[in-house]
């Protein structure tokens, strides 16, 4: 019994030493509290506007660095507004250095001056990269005038911000590292590491005609894509702008020019396009669909692109009644992006045909990122995993995630009966 009485002292006595200890230690941290407050404050009334702006330089710099493919997009998109600002140079000339590629399709200078400033950027920055470009430099090599001119435009076309042409590698050296350099985009694509793929000009004859048309960059891994860039110059940068029949015609300078873009996973996104560097952008996404007859479809102006008869067969079993939208190039696929038109279709004309990657890698993830759904008419998805074309695809179908397999399934009714 003494024995118990003893340990109970004892144990008050612990408890007791505990209190007044615990007592002491929070009497001490809220006074280091205390302090730490009123440091705080008569620092930051000395240097309120340095503390804030060092912080926010920090918060936005750690943001941009732990996003995926951060430097990827940045490069991108000042590749192709740096190309854009050249092909908007060519555009304005009544000559425009068009010549014919074995397959008769037009090219201009323009072409061969974006895709040298853009595999120069990317080259710059990821030179292990493979390269996947439409043009290549052995008419050039032979027609001197003709390459002479081409440099002309290429030396002298930089961005109004040295900071952003710095990243870009710089100016190119001569006219043979320009020809060297435009020839690196020789990649035969597949389903294996990194490939970027370039159309320089993309809707050539859109160009021609003083249309629309698009500078488009794309990234691949393992034949998936994985960031888009697509620079519309002759766009409007309202991305509340509607479609209408003209867009694709007589295009002018005021209030046009946007870059579309998007990393997978991260949405997709419309800026200006500038002259210097980015211009802020914003968030954009496909405008939902709620009766059918009030939906706006585009497809290429070119027939031989696109089965116009089917596509307004198609529409008409959908029940839409507005006329189709006819322009040229991935700037279709930018404007049903941003909800300023709702379908896009792009009908085989043959069975042989097909679909050269770079034509749709960025547009294909724009879409896809900003809610939309991009296959071929039988509802697979794009495959740019197996070369230089979307060999085993047919045809090309964009919509609004909610209403694409109805669209599909029209598609397919319409094409049975062909």
């Amino acid at each position: 019994m003494t024995v118990d009485k003893k340990k109970i002292r004892q144990q008050q006595k612990s408890t007791s030493s505990n209190i007044f200890y615990s007592k002491i230690l929070f009497v001490f941290s809220l006074i280091v509290l205390i302090l730490a407050i009123f440091t705080s404050r008569i620092i930051s009334s000395f240097f309120p506007r340095t503390i804030v702006s060092a912080t926010s330089r920090l918060t936005i710099t750690t943001m941009a660095s732990s996003s995926q493919y951060a430097k990827e997009l940045e490069v991108a998109q000042l590749a192709v507004q740096r190309a854009a600002r050249l092909t908007k140079r060519v555009f304005h000339e009544k000559a425009k250095g068009t010549v014919s590629k074995d397959d008769k399709s037009p090219v201009t200078i323009g072409d061969f001056g974006a895709q040298a400033l853009i595999i120069s950027a990317l080259k710059a920055n990821f030179p292990s990269d493979e390269i996947v470009a439409e043009e290549e430099a052995a008419q050039l090599r032979e027609d001197t005038p003709l390459r002479d001119q081409i440099w002309e435009l290429v030396k002298s076309t930089k961005l109004d911000d040295e900071a952003a042409e710095q990243l870009l590698g710089g100016a190119i050296k001569d006219a043979d590292a320009m020809l060297e350099i435009i020839d690196q985009g020789n990649s035969k694509g597949g389903a294996k590491g990194r490939i970027w793929t370039i159309d320089p000009i993309d809707g050539t004859k859109g160009f021609l005609r003083g249309g629309q048309y698009a500078v488009c960059l794309g990234l691949m891994v393992d034949g998936d894509v994985k960031v888009g860039v697509l620079g519309c110059p002759n766009l409007p940068v309202d991305d509340a702008a509607p479609l209408t029949a003209d867009i694709g015609t007589n295009a002018t300078d005021e209030g046009r020019g946007v870059i579309f873009s998007a990393v997978q996973g991260q949405g997709a996104t419309s800026r200006p396009l500038g002259t210097a560097g980015l211009a802020e952008g914003k968030p954009i996404a496909m405008k939902p669909i709620t009766e059918m007859s009030n939906a706006s479809f585009c497809e290429s102006v070119e027939a031989g692109h696109s089965d116009q008869g089917v596509a307004g067969q198609i529409a008409k079993k959908l029940g839409i009644t507005r006329p189709s939208v006819r322009m040229d190039s991935q700037a279709k696929y930018g404007s049903i992006a941003r909800g300023a038109g709702d379908i896009y279709l792009r009908l085989p004309t043959s069975k042989s045909y097909q679909e050269k990657i770079w034509d749709h890698a960025a547009g294909d993830l724009i879409v896809r990122e900003a809610g939309g759904q991009v296959t071929d008419v039988n509802g697979n998805r794009l495959d740019f995993s197996v070369g230089r074309t979307l060999a085993e695809n047919k045809g090309v179908i964009a919509a609004p995630a909610a209403v694409h397999d109805q669209v599909i399934k029209v598609v397919q009714e319409v094409l049975g009966q062909q």
